[in-house]
């Protein structure tokens, strides 16, 4: 079984007042207790965390001053107080070391991914699946498009005396199909001397470096080679849709108490070319955690998006990233998506015919990541 690595922190200097070990301690003990609990947290419980060390009254008047800094609020008079987005980042920058798996959670991906088999969509759709069982958010898996395949085969098969049907069978398993039209009658040993001449000249390369594909000499089959060829242009398109999961979108109703909320979310998450670009402008910010605001999209406001770059090769392979909200169990969320990326790259180098292994770490993410602003719109 190949050796996962953990992912490493980066830090970089964060443009507001440093809060003192005090504070930063007490902040952490805030967002760790929210998170677990989706209670106000109170001065007394924080006084008893390992590392705070200080009096119920002393972390009262720290988190007193938190909160006019804009990391803590207080949604009720007599009630302790609940994170911030921008408490919640401070924490995020802040993690002292990566999130771990479990034995049992690293045990469920390995089986998962030594077992999974079938065609590319598939696959994906059940690494959405996989994902979201070990967070309980939703999960979103983006793949590579068909263009970044390499084709196994071609044929043309005969419709009619001027119609054919080429047949391309991918690497990833997909098979697309164009019926073609031919100026003349063709018949079935013209037709299978075109498709020798596609398979020699076209097998290994992807979609989208069909390239030139030798001449034959005779103008009948040359004819044929070259309709199937420029068809070959509509199935490597630059306005292919990508392919995008979305695993349990079912456990947003637990994880928001608003109606509306998981209403609007999911609204986002049936737009897939929206769902695409937003994990996209994360990654492109250097980001793998995007709270609140710093996504730039309105109704995911409550919302916090983990997201890890799925590579073959060094190369962009798509992308893994887990949608829920604010109060997301960082740690985990980001171990996760990072281990289910890193295995789902090797196994889509496996299916493009890459080797998925060299170059494995040079696309590493951030994590968690550095401070984001709201996007531009």
């Amino acid at each position: 079984m190949p050796k996962t690595e953990e992912p490493t922190i980066d830090h970089e200097p964060i443009a507001q007042r440093a809060l003192d070990d005090r504070q930063a301690a007490i902040l952490e003990a805030v967002v760790t207790e929210y998170i677990g609990t989706a209670q106000p947290v109170g001065s007394g419980h924080v006084a008893k965390v390992a590392g705070v060390n200080v009096s119920a009254a002393t972390v009262r008047s720290e988190m007193v001053d938190l909160e006019h800094e804009g990391y803590l609020v207080q949604p009720h008079t007599s009630a302790g107080r609940i994170p911030t987005d921008k408490g919640y980042r401070f924490f995020v920058d802040h993690l002292t070391e990566p999130g771990v798996l479990g034995p049992a959670q690293r045990q469920k991906v390995s089986r998962f991914f030594d077992q999974v088999h079938g065609e590319m969509e598939q696959m994906l759709e059940r690494t959405s699946g996989l994902l979201s069982d070990l967070t309980s958010y939703a999960a979103v898996v983006v793949g590579p498009t068909h263009e970044s395949a390499a084709i196994r085969s071609v044929q043309l098969v005969g419709l009619g005396p001027r119609l054919a049907l080429l047949v391309v069978v991918l690497a990833d398993g997909a098979v697309e199909k164009r019926s073609i039209e031919l100026g003349d009658d063709t018949p079935d040993e013209l037709l299978a001397a075109a498709s020798t001449q596609l398979q020699l000249g076209l097998q290994g390369r992807s979609l989208a470096e069909t390239g030139v594909v030798a001449k034959t000499g005779d103008a009948a089959v040359d004819r044929a080679v070259g309709v199937a060829h420029a068809a070959l242009s509509d199935l490597s398109s630059p306005g292919e849709a990508e392919h995008v999961f979305v695993g349990g979108p079912s456990r947003l109703a637990v994880a928001f108490d608003a109606v509306e909320t998981v209403r609007s979310v999911l609204g986002i998450l049936e737009q897939q070319m929206v769902v695409v670009s937003l994990l996209r402008d994360v990654l492109d910010r250097g980001l793998s955690v995007s709270i609140g605001v710093e996504h730039g999209y309105e109704p995911l406001a409550s919302c916090a998006l983990v997201v890890a770059p799925v590579s073959v090769d060094g190369h962009d392979a798509g992308a893994v990233g887990l949608l829920g909200p604010t109060r997301m169990n960082y740690p985990q969320a980001l171990a996760a998506a990072h281990v289910v990326g890193e295995r789902l790259g090797e196994r889509i180098g496996d299916a493009l015919g890459g080797s998925g292994s060299e170059d494995r770490g040079a696309k590493r993410p951030r994590t968690p990541g550095t401070k984001g602003g709201r996007r531009g719109r």
